[in-house]
């Protein structure tokens, strides 16, 4: 079983109400199992709300709300439907696709808290989750080095 973003797919859960729709993300799972999950929406934030990013070790919004609690709630929520969703296929969770930069799903790459659209190394609060839980993580940024990789080991 995969966990993949909802914005990915084209949920329109995005902060700014939009999505982040992936056709490679979309076609990769066609064929496979997966559980589409929004943490930040999981964790009771609407869509559209105010953009956010880490500080230190706390989500700040642009108007200087700290959400952290938030995103942390999101991603226990988002981490146990998925669990549930593997266990009702007899499945284990084996990847994540989620969304690249994301105070939530980035991976290994997040904004850096100024709103400048400047990227530093880190990982959003879920990615870090799933991280922890030995769980490989992935950027749709990294799917096409992804399915050569797992193309080659074939």
């Amino acid at each position: 079983m995969i966990i993949v973003s909802g914005c990915l797919l084209g949920i329109p859960c995005k902060y700014d109400g939009g999505t982040n729709l992936s056709k490679d993300v979309k076609e990769y799972l066609t064929d496979k199992s997966y559980a589409m999950v929004c943490p930040e929406t999981m964790g009771g934030l609407s869509a559209p709300r105010p953009p956010a990013e880490i500080v230190g070790d706390r989500v700040i919004n642009n108007q200087n709300e700290d959400v952290t609690e938030a995103f942390r709630l999101g991603a226990e929520k988002a981490w146990r439907l998925a669990c549930e969703r593997a266990e009702e296929k007899g499945e284990d969770i084996t990847l994540a696709i989620l969304k690249a930069r994301s105070p939530s799903c980035g991976s290994g790459r997040i904004y850096d808290g100024t709103f400048a659209g400047v990227v530093t190394d880190g990982d959003g609060i879920f990615a870090a989750l799933l991280k922890e839980k030995g769980i490989k993580v992935i950027t749709e940024d990294e799917l096409e080095a992804y399915i050569e990789e797992e193309t080659s080991n074939d």
